[in-house]
C-alpha cells in the first residue's frame, strides 16, 4: 500500500435475518372445526362461484358480479384462515386429501393437498389480486354483455391457480395448470368480435398447448418412475435415487412446459399479443397467476431440480436470454400495455433464473418472494394503465404521455409501482431483487457451478436495464402539459408575468384533472388500486418473515453497485429524453429498429417460417398422398372391375347355345317328374 492511501475497509456481509421485524406472538385460539380445510375452502368457494355465476344470474351483471365477488372474498378469507391455521401448527405444514385416494392399478394416487408458509403467502397474494380484478372488472366492463361469463372465467381461474399451488399431487396440478391455459385463452379472446383478440387468444393457446406436451410427458416419466402421484413422495424417490439420465430427461420436458406457460425464449411472443384481452384480465395473467404457474411449479420440485445440473444449465440459459432480450424491448414499445407485458417476461425470467442458481442451501424462497413482490406491483401497473386508458382513450405511449401530470390521483400510483418494478429501496420489489442477487452470489461462489455465475451476471445486467425502461415510462406519464410548458415559456420572457391570486390556470387544470378521474371510477375499484399502492411499500414486510430461509447473505458492496448502475441507466435515459418533445426517450431510437422491436423482432414470422409452414406444407404432402396415391389405389380397384366386367361382356355370346337350351328342358323335365310322383 502506498504511504498515504488510506485503507477500503471491506463492507461485511449482511444476513436477512439482521432486517427481520420483531416477531409477533399471536394469541393461541382454536382453530375452527369446520367442514373442510382451508386449502379445500380456498379452491371451492371461487369454482363455486364460476359454476353459480353462470347459471344463476341469468342475465344480471349485478347478481353475477356480487357471485364473482363473493366468491373472490371467500377465497381470500380461506387464505387468511389457512395462515393461521398455518401458525397454530408446529411443522409448519398442513395436508388435507380432496375427494380421497383412487384406486389406479399399481399407481398410488392420493389427490392430497399440501401447505408451507411458503406455498400459504403465494396463496394469500393470489386470492387479493384475484379479488382486486373481480372489483375492478365490475367497473371496467359495466356495459359490456359478456361481463358475466368473464367474472365467472376469473373465478375458475383463481381457483385452477390455487388449486397449482395448494396441489400435493401430479394429477391435481395439471388440473389446474390446464385449466389455466382454457381460462387464458377465453379471456385474452374476450373481446371476440375484434380479429386481433381471436388470433391472439388462438397464438396464446397453441404456443403453451405446444409446449404442455413435454410438460404433460415429463410429469408421467416423473410419476411412473415413483409409483405414485403425490409431489413429495416422487420427490422423495427420485432423490433417493441420485442424478439419472432419466430425470434429467423428465426435468428437462417439464422446463419445456414451464417455458410455454411462462414466455421464456422460443414461447415468448405470445405474451404481448395476449394484451388485446380486457385490462382486468391482464393484470390477472401477468401479476398472479398463468405466467407465474412455472415458478410454482418448479418450487414444488425444486429438490430433483437442484441435483441436475445440466437441466439448472439450460433453464439459466432460457431464462437469462429472455430476462435481458425482455427488457430490451420493453424500452423500446410505443405502448404501455406492451411495454409492461414485456417487463412481465423478464420479471418472470428473472424468478426462474433465482430458481436456477439456486442450490439446497439457499433453496428456492428468493423465486418465491419475487413472486409475490411482482404480483403486487405488476397488478397495480395494470390497473392504473387501465384507468388511464378510460380517461384518455387508449394505451399507446403518444396517448397516455401526460397522464400521470394531468391526472394527479393516478401520479402516486405509477410513481410506487414504476419505483418497485424497478427495484428502488424501499420498495417491494429492492427486497426480493436483492434477495435473488444474493442467492445466485451463493450459488456462484458455492456448489451452484456455471448456472449460477450466468444468473448472477444477467441479474446484474437486467437490473439497469429495468430502470432505464421504468424511467422512460416515467417521463412519458410525468411529461409537462401543454398549459404547463406555455406558462414556463411565457414566464421566461421579457414581458412581466403577475400571477393573479384568483387565476391560475395550472392549479385549475390539476383540480380538474383530479375530479374527473375520481368520477370516472367507481369507489371500491379506486381503493383496491390504493391497497396495491400500499402493498408496494409495506409488501417488503414479507421479506423480513422469519418463515424464510435466513441464510442467504447481501454483499453490500454488490447491491451498491447494482443501485449505482440503476442511477447511471436512469440518467442516461433522461438526459436522451432531453429536446424530445414528447419527452420519450425510444423517440432516439432508429425507426427501422423500433417498428422491428414493436413487432418482437420478427418471432411471428419466424413461428410461421419454422412452425407453421412446414407443418401445413406436412399437411398438403399427407392429403396429397392421400388423395393422389391411396385414393388411387380404391379408384383403381372399382375401374378395373368395370374394365373385367367390359370384356367378359364383350367376350361373352349374344345368342343362347342349344346345350343351355338342352338344359333348361331337362330342369323343366325333372321338376315335372317330382310334382307328378309327389
Amino acid at each position: 500500500m502506498n504511504p498515504g492511501t488510506a485503507a477500503i475497509p471491506d463492507l461485511p456481509d449482511l444476513s436477512w435475518s439482521d432486517f427481520q421485524l420483531p416477531s409477533i406472538t399471536l394469541p393461541h385460539l382454536p382453530v375452527p372445526d369446520l367442514w373442510g380445510t382451508p386449502a379445500q375452502w380456498a379452491i371451492l368457494l371461487p369454482a363455486l362461484a364460476a359454476l353459480a355465476g353462470i347459471t344463476l344470474s341469468g342475465r344480471s351483471n349485478r347478481l353475477a358480479a356480487w357471485i364473482a365477488v363473493g366468491g373472490g372474498f371467500g377465497a381470500f378469507f380461506a387464505t387468511l384462515w389457512q395462515l393461521y391455521a398455518l401458525n397454530q401448527t408446529a411443522s409448519g405444514q398442513r395436508v388435507s386429501g380432496t375427494t380421497g385416494a383412487l384406486p389406479f392399478g399399481g399407481l398410488d394416487v392420493p389427490f392430497e393437498l399440501t401447505v408451507t408458509w411458503p406455498l400459504a403467502l403465494i396463496a394469500v397474494t393470489v386470492a387479493t389480486v384475484a379479488l382486486i380484478v373481480q372489483v375492478y372488472s365490475r367497473w371496467y366492463l359495466w356495459y359490456d354483455p359478456h361481463y358475466r361469463a368473464f367474472a365467472a372465467t376469473v373465478s375458475i381461474f383463481t381457483a385452477a391457480m390455487l388449486l397449482t399451488v395448494l396441489a400435493d399431487d401430479i394429477l391435481l396440478l395439471l388440473v389446474g395448470w390446464e385449466v389455466m391455459g382454457w381460462c387464458s385463452y377465453l379471456l385474452i379472446g374476450h373481446h371476440s368480435t375484434k380479429a386481433a383478440a381471436r388470433r391472439a387468444a388462438g397464438k396464446a393457446m397453441l404456443v403453451t398447448r405446444t409446449a404442455d406436451i413435454g410438460f404433460v410427458l415429463g410429469l408421467v416419466g416423473l410419476a411412473a418412475g415413483a409409483g405414485t402421484t403425490k409431489i413429495s413422495a416422487i420427490v422423495d424417490h427420485w432423490s433417493t435415487q441420485g442424478p439419472s439420465r432419466a430425470l434429467a430427461l423428465v426435468l428437462l420436458l417439464v422446463v419445456i412446459g414451464v417455458a410455454g406457460k411462462s414466455a421464456l425464449f422460443p414461447f415468448q411472443d405470445w405474451l404481448p399479443d395476449a394484451m388485446e384481452g380486457p385490462t382486468p384480465a391482464s393484470a390477472l395473467i401477468h401479476a398472479a397467476t398463468m405466467v407465474a404457474a412455472g415458478t410454482v411449479v418448479l418450487t414444488h420440485l425444486f429438490p430433483l431440480l437442484a441435483m441436475t445440473d445440466s437441466v439448472r444449465l439450460v433453464l439459466a440459459v432460457l431464462a437469462c436470454f429472455t430476462m435481458l432480450g425482455a427488457a430490451l424491448l420493453a424500452f423500446a414499445q410505443g405502448d404501455l400495455k406492451r411495454l409492461l407485458a414485456w417487463s412481465t417476461i423478464s420479471q418472470v425470467a428473472l424468478m426462474l433464473g433465482a430458481l436456477a442458481a439456486a442450490t439446497p442451501g439457499t433453496g428456492p424462497d428468493a423465486a418465491a418472494q419475487h413472486l409475490i413482490a411482482h404480483a403486487w406491483y405488476k397488478a397495480l401497473l395494470f390497473l392504473a394503465v387501465g384507468w388511464l386508458a378510460v380517461l384518455v382513450g387508449g394505451t399507446a405511449m403518444a396517448v397516455v404521455a401526460s397522464g400521470a401530470r394531468r391526472y394527479r390521483v393516478l401520479r402516486r400510483r405509477f410513481a410506487w409501482g414504476l419505483l418497485a418494478l424497478a427495484g428502488v429501496p424501499p420498495f417491494v420489489g429492492f427486497f426480493s431483487k436483492e434477495q435473488i442477487l444474493g442467492t445466485a452470489e451463493m450459488g456462484a461462489l458455492t456448489d451452484g457451478g456455471l448456472a449460477a455465475v450466468i444468473v448472477l451476471s444477467s441479474v446484474g445486467a437486467a437490473a439497469p436495464l429495468t430502470a432505464a425502461y421504468c424511467m422512460r415510462a416515467w417521463l412519458v406519464l410525468n411529461r409537462p402539459t401543454d398549459l404547463e410548458q406555455h406558462v414556463a415559456t411565457y414566464a421566461q420572457g421579457p414581458v412581466e408575468r403577475i400571477d393573479d391570486f384568483f387565476e391560475e390556470p395550472a392549479v385549475l387544470r390539476e383540480a380538474e384533472g383530479v375530479e374527473r378521474a375520481e368520477s370516472a371510477i367507481s369507489s371500491s375499484a379506486r381503493l383496491g388500486t390504493t391497497v396495491l399502492v400500499l402493498m408496494c411499500l409495506a409488501g417488503g414486510v414479507v421479506a423480513s418473515m422469519p418463515v424464510w430461509r435466513s441464510d442467504v447473505h447481501l454483499n453490500l458492496e454488490l447491491l451498491v453497485a447494482t443501485l449505482l448502475l440503476m442511477v447511471v441507466a436512469a440518467a442516461a435515459v433522461s438526459l436522451a429524453a432531453r429536446g424530445v418533445r414528447t419527452r420519450d426517450a425510444a423517440a432516439r431510437i432508429p425507426a427501422t429498429l423500433s417498428i422491428a422491436a414493436e413487432k418482437g423482432l420478427g418471432a411471428d414470422y419466424a413461428y410461421r417460417l419454422l412452425v407453421a409452414q412446414p407443418v401445413l406444407a406436412a399437411a398438403r404432402a399427407v392429403t396429397w398422398f392421400d388423395r393422389e396415391v391411396l385414393d388411387a389405389w380404391v379408384r383403381g380397384v372399382g375401374a378395373g372391375s368395370r374394365l373385367a366386367g367390359l370384356a367378359a361382356d364383350l367376350l361373352s355370346p349374344r345368342r343362347a347355345t342349344p346345350a343351355i337350351g338342352l338344359v333348361l328342358v331337362g330342369v323343366l323335365v325333372l321338376a315335372g317328374i317330382g310334382v307328378v310322383t309327389r
